[in-house]
């Protein structure tokens, strides 16, 4: 997918969640997302900030504050951004259409980052977003190469991922079969996925996460 079909899916994707958010009742905000230790109004304030990217003096700053740590940084500036009182669904939606980056990303990682962020909202209060399967496949193509900050083929080597709603497939070893949109999730560590996915590679993923979760 070129740049300008990514960006309108991106775009597409923000309207999306706004809807979602917009039909929320005020507890649903609370609810726990599928991004561990963020609720669902930090994610929604993560996904608004996304189009307004803060200078690099203001990154430095933020930086520093968060001990050099990225992804503590990502979470506390969410959070405070979430707890003052913004009024998210109006601002994804003004910002919808931007193209404006964050110097420390790209416009393919945006592409996934908006499209797991919405199912993170989407998922957990039983809404429903709709991932257009080319667009999800791009998306989980980037996750699979990028190493940082998920190492995706490392935590999946062994297994073999198959989508069986478009032309993808990635690793080498037992097959795990399902929709590119579980695919997607399950790269970036979402284990939700896993009563969806089929295939004799399965219970080596239930064997890890289960491992995971002892030790």
């Amino acid at each position: 997918m070129d740049r300008d079909v990514q960006w309108r899916v991106i775009e597409q994707q923000r309207r999306a969640v706004a809807d979602v958010l917009a039909g929320l009742e005020p507890w649903e905000w609370e609810v726990p997302s599928l991004c561990a230790g963020w609720r669902i109004r930090d994610v929604a304030a993560h996904i608004a900030l996304a189009p307004q990217p803060p200078g690099p003096v203001a990154m430095v700053r933020e930086g520093m504050r968060a001990r050099g740590r990225f992804h503590r940084m990502n979470h506390d500036v969410a959070v405070r951004y979430a707890e003052a009182g913004h009024d998210l669904v109006d601002e994804i939606r003004a910002h919808a259409g931007s193209r404006k980056l964050p110097v420390v990303t790209s416009y393919r990682n945006i592409l996934f980052d908006i499209m797991v962020h919405g199912q993170d909202i989407a998922i957990p209060t039983g809404r429903q977003i709709e991932l257009p399967v080319k667009a999800a496949a791009t998306a989980a193509t980037r996750v699979w190469t990028m190493g940082w900050a998920f190492w995706a083929k490392q935590r999946l080597r062994g297994l073999r991922l198959v989508a069986t709603d478009v032309d993808w497939a990635v690793g080498a070893g037992g097959e795990v079969r399902g929709r590119i949109a579980d695919l997607l999730l399950l790269a970036t560590g979402r284990s939700v996925v896993l009563p969806r996915l089929t295939g004799a590679g399965v219970g080596e993923l239930w064997t890890r996460l289960s491992y995971r979760n002892l030790v």
